[in-house]
Order: C-alpha cells, then sequence, then structure tokens
C-alpha cells in the first residue's frame, strides 16, 4: 500500500501532538526502547484485509497483526495494537509521538518514507489490481480512460489514476472502494491485488494485475534500530520454519510471495 507523502490535516495534527506527547521511555535488557513498559505497541490502519481487518467483534486481526504476535513472543512482551490514521503513520508522527513503537499496516517501502523512519526487511510482494464487475475485459490501465475509477486516498492506485489522467474517485478506506463498483459508482477500482481478492465475487473480479514490484515492511524508528533488528531476527525465522507462509496462507488462502 503505497501512499503518496502529502501530509493532510490528520498528519498534521498529529506531529503538533509529538510536543504534548511524552517522550518517557522503556527499554529492554536488549536495548530496545519501548513506549509502554513491557509492551509492543503497534500502529495499525484497518480495514485493510488480509493485513489488518476486524472481526466481528472488533477484534483486529491479519497478516500483519500474525507477524508483530510472532515478534512480541520472541522478544517476551505483550503485543498491544491501536488505530492510528494512516496519514500519521506515513509521516511518522505516530512514531516520533511515541503513540507506537511499531507501524505494521501494509506499508510500502520508499526511498521517501526511508527518510522519515526505518524499514524491516520486507516481508510481502505487492501488486496493483483493477477490480470491476463479472465478465469486463480489461488488458491494461489505459481501458479504464473514459471510465469512473474509485481509489483510497494516499495510495499507488491513487498514484497511477492520477498518472494515467483516469477519472479518479478517492475514498477513505477500502471498503468505499470496493462498495463503489459493487453498487455502481464506478466503473472500476484500483488497490493492492492482495487487498481485492477477499472481495471477489460472482459479481466481482480482478480484470487485471499492473506489476509495480512493491514490498511491504515495518517502520520503526531510525533511533531504535534494535527493534528493526529483532524484526528481523523474527521474519528470518518465520520464513525458514514456514510459519510465515502458514500465516499468509491462513488469511488469504494463498501462499506468501517471499
Amino acid at each position: 500500500m503505497n501512499r503518496t507523502t502529502a501530509f493532510t490535516a490528520t498528519a498534521l495534527l498529529a506531529l503538533s501532538m509529538t510536543a504534548c506527547s511524552s517522550t518517557q521511555s522503556t527499554e529492554t535488557e536488549s536495548g530496545i526502547a519501548l513506549v509502554n513498559q513491557n509492551t509492543l505497541t503497534v500502529c495499525t490502519n484497518p480495514p485493510f484485509e488480509p493485513f489488518e481487518y476486524k472481526t466481528d467483534a472488533g477484534e483486529i486481526v491479519g497478516i500483519d497483526m500474525d507477524i508483530m504476535a510472532e515478534v512480541a513472543t520472541d522478544l517476551d512482551l505483550e503485543l498491544s495494537i491501536v488505530e492510528a490514521a494512516f496519514d500519521a503513520m506515513e509521516s511518522g508522527a505516530s512514531l516520533e509521538s511515541n503513540q507506537c513503537d511499531i507501524i505494521a499496516t501494509g506499508m510500502t517501502i520508499t526511498e521517501e518514507r526511508e527518510e522519515r523512519f526505518s524499514f524491516s526487511n520486507p516481508y510481502y510482494d505487492a501488486n496493483q489490481g483493477v477490480l470491476v464487475t463479472a465478465g469486463t475485459t480489461v488488458a491494461s490501465l489505459e481501458d479504464l480512460n473514459g471510465q469512473s475509477v474509485a481509489v483510497q486516498i494516499e495510495t499507488t492506485g491513487a498514484s497511477l489514476a492520477e498518472e494515467q489522467g483516469l477519472n479518479a474517485t478517492v475514498f477513505e478506506d477500502l471498503g468505499l472502494v470496493v462498495q463503489a463498483v459493487a453498487t455502481g459508482q464506478t466503473d472500476a477500482a484500483i488497490a493492492d491485488v492482495g487487498t481485492l481478492a477477499p472481495y471477489v465475487t460472482d459479481e466481482l473480479t480482478i480484470g487485471y494485475i499492473e506489476q509495480t514490484d512493491e514490498q511491504y515492511g515495518f517502520g520503526v524508528k531510525k533511533t531504535n534500530p534494535e527493534l528493526v533488528t529483532a524484526v528481523n531476527n523474527t521474519l528470518t525465522r518465520i520464513t525458514e520454519s514456514g510459519r510465515l507462509e502458514a500465516i499468509v496462507e491462513a488469511h488469504t488462502g494463498a501462499e506468501s510471495a517471499e
């Protein structure tokens, strides 16, 4: 989920809160800085199924949450999940204001973001998909010229639509993007393939995949390299053991791209 770097009012508000937020933190024996003692605090932004989404009971689950649980277990920490605005995470404000220790929200690794905070090793490969009604033929993004397209704010899909000069309507979350196609409000939608897959039905299908070769990573403060190392160690362990593949399969029915 690569999103543009424009700072909205939400991000600016989060930045303004930095001065008001506690600058206190604790450290583990291995030198990992934590905003809350004995707890790995994770920022995320559902709905972005299968990476983060809510159950009927309101619990936030998904691929990212399962991986974070593995990290917390390896560090002998409790896991706390905090909902945050994507703007605040993407800008780095969530980390700088000590809202959380780590960002886990299906975030694409980019050079711009790496200027603001550190990333773990990549754990998932992503491309963009075009969601359309069943029976609709789409062979390229150019086929969407003259049609209405739904995209999520500050995503790769939104950037692609802008680059192509498409007639795009921007929505706050993925659920509204999919709903726009399902109800006929728009002719198509552009979003990460992995997040569109759960919405495929007899009426909706992924008609085209644009190869963007994105990779997701977890964001951590630049001043906390010990946590980056710990996350990478966990990613190595669960990749080599097959646990990562099992996590992805549990939420998608498909094998990990790694």
